[in-house]
């Protein structure tokens, strides 16, 4: 008589690969660092003038302290910054090859270090001093649209709805905003009634996708090209023939914190803003601990995950789809009353793009709030670096600044994003 012998599935594995197999190492990561070290030695460091200087400003008038603008030699800080950086690269492919993790600090060290050289490249010579406060605060004002829509497409995806529509979303609330902010004479009273238009775009995706269970993505572009046509064709009938009544909303008024907005550098960055921002700040804080850290999380992860043992246990699959896409509708329309939080009036296509920018970042942050956080600053700072050296003059064409946001959308989604695995019933309606 035999005897059989049952093996565990991690036994079972373990005999079918071989003991001793390691998984693939991946080399994009040192090879993108390494070739990004490479860059910035040779043509933010060897090819800059040796006599050129580089200048910057790092003080506000409101800080404790006055720090008086300085410059460096460009290239002896180019070389340096780059050695550094390069030296970076290097651990970073030692570590891999050893199979070990690279650190975070070190992606962000490095990053910083390479833009650090590329400013003082770009600004070598220049009679103008670089800015860095403006620079940054420009970073913060311009991504805080972009973090609201790449919440928006979180609370969505991670319940099961792929949205698409943030765009839309973005552009019906700046509508909103302005609308409401102009008859009122209030921007508060726009700043409330955004995310109900944002709400109304979150509905219509999620009856289509719930109800109706036509295909997520094609409702979200036909929404987008929707609210595209209808703002358009409401600004140029009613907007533009009542301009000083409908279309002069007053400005989100600057509320500075005492104390902290007097902190050289960190505190005209962080802590002198509208309440929109300080808002900003609030939502990503709140969304992380309660996706991560709540029952309400866990049951919209789990109905993004895996549907059919939500409903198992109680849990209304497509009642969560709908509550958190018109939630998270109302999360960008918030962000499209950050578009125009400065006072702008509503033009044509106002969003240009940032719904998908929008996108890209949520992906990029591995559908996370501060890894959603975190991408959306860099794309800001992109625009923001574009304004600042198109005001300035720099030795870059305009036409590559205006393209500097969609090239590091590009770049970051294709370089940095490596394997990413969306919520697994994401787009897949559910039938009980």
């Amino acid at each position: 008589m035999s005897t059989q012998t049952t093996l565990s599935p991690s036994d079972a594995v373990e005999q079918a690969s071989g003991p001793g197999v390691q998984a693939k190492i991946v080399w994009r990561g040192p090879i993108i660092y390494l070739a990004l070290g490479i860059i910035s030695l040779v043509f933010f460091a060897l090819l800059t003038p040796a006599q050129d200087t580089t200048r910057f400003i790092v003080a506000a008038s409101r800080d404790f302290v006055t720090i008086a603008p300085f410059g460096v030699p460009s290239r002896t800080t180019a070389l340096l910054v780059s050695l550094v950086a390069l030296g970076l690269a290097v651990w970073a492919t030692w570590l891999t090859a050893h199979r070990r993790k690279i650190p975070t600090w070190v992606t962000i060290a490095f990053g910083g270090l390479v833009l650090l050289a590329f400013l003082v490249w770009v600004m070598a010579g220049n009679v103008n001093a670089l800015p860095l406060t403006v620079l940054l605060t420009g970073a913060l004002a311009l991504s805080v649209p972009l973090i609201f829509g790449s919440l928006a497409g979180l609370l969505c995806e991670r319940s099961g709805i792929i949205n698409i529509a943030i765009e839309g979303q973005l552009l019906a609330g700046a509508f909103l905003a302005v609308v409401v902010a102009s008859v009122t004479g209030s921007p508060y009273a726009g700043m409330i009634a955004a995310p109900l238009a944002g709400a109304l775009v979150g509905l219509l995706l999620v009856m289509f996708a719930v109800r109706y269970r036509i295909d997520q993505i094609i409702v979200g572009v036909v929404l987008n090209v929707l609210v595209i046509g209808l703002t358009n064709y409401l600004f140029s009938t009613i907007l533009t023939q009542n301009p000083q009544t409908l279309n002069s909303p007053p400005r989100l008024p600057t509320l500075p914190i005492p104390v902290l907005s007097q902190i050289p550098v960190i505190g005209p960055v962080l802590f002198n803003h509208s309440l929109v921002i300080y808002l900003m700040y609030v939502v990503v804080a709140v969304l992380q601990v309660m996706v991560f850290r709540s029952r309400w999380g866990l049951r919209m992860r789990a109905v993004g995950e895996h549907p059919k043992a939500a409903d198992t246990v109680g849990i209304k699959v497509n009642r969560t789809r709908v509550r958190n896409t018109v939630l998270g509708g109302a999360v960008a329309g918030l962000g499209g009353a950050a578009l125009v939080a400065a006072g702008l009036a509503f033009t044509k296509e106002l969003t240009s793009g940032k719904g998908y920018i929008a996108l890209a970042a949520m992906i990029l942050g591995r559908w996370s709030p501060k890894g959603a956080l975190a991408a959306a600053l860099l794309f800001g700072f992109a625009d923001s670096l574009r304004q600042v050296l198109n005001n300035l003059g720099s030795p870059v064409p305009s036409q590559f600044l205006a393209m500097l946001p969609y090239l590091a959308t590009i770049f970051a989604v294709a370089g940095l994003v490596g394997r990413v695995r969306a919520p697994a019933s994401e787009g897949i309606p559910y039938v009980k």
